[in-house]
């Protein structure tokens, strides 16, 4: 496995102008989100459901595996993911519950304006998107923003 340090700096290689910086600081979270809501979507189990503070679905699945993979990159940069994550499925909760549309419908719409917001940001920048070479650069995008905060406060990761 390759270090965090390795993961975003060869992310960061197809992500030096500013304006696909930009773009891709809206819509990183924004994919995620949706992502997040597409999951959240797709009927689970009734046996398997919970009811409590922590829904058991597919959304949550996802995150947990998704969060073993950022505590074992950087424990220090999984913690913010993690803050990161329960803030979008916050903000499912709170869009399914506000939304007069179905969550999914809400969800493959954004989807699709963000990733051509993505494309248009490497269109500009001259470079494929990482993830072409290698799908876990689907997962290093939220890291790479979060390092940069990190990076901005002075945290170490």
């Amino acid at each position: 496995m390759q270090t965090v340090d390795a993961l975003l700096d060869e992310y960061g290689e197809s992500h030096q102008d500013p304006t696909n910086k930009l773009i891709h600081w809206i819509c990183v979270p924004v994919i995620v989100w949706t992502v997040v809501a597409l999951l959240w979507s797709i009927p689970f189990p009734a046996l398997l459901h919970t009811t409590g503070v922590l829904p058991v679905n597919w959304a949550t699945i996802a995150l947990v595996l998704a969060q073993i993979y950022y505590f074992r990159l950087s424990f220090k940069l999984g913690q913010g993911l993690l803050a990161y994550n329960i803030l979008m499925v916050w903000l499912t909760v709170m869009i399914e519950a506000a939304s007069p549309w179905p969550l999914w419908q809400v969800a493959v719409a954004v989807f699709v304006l963000a990733w051509i917001g993505q494309f248009i940001g490497h269109a500009i920048e001259g470079k494929r998107p990482s993830f072409f070479k290698d799908l876990q650069f689907l997962l290093i995008g939220p890291a790479w923003l979060m390092a940069f905060i990190y990076r901005a406060l002075g945290i170490s990761y």
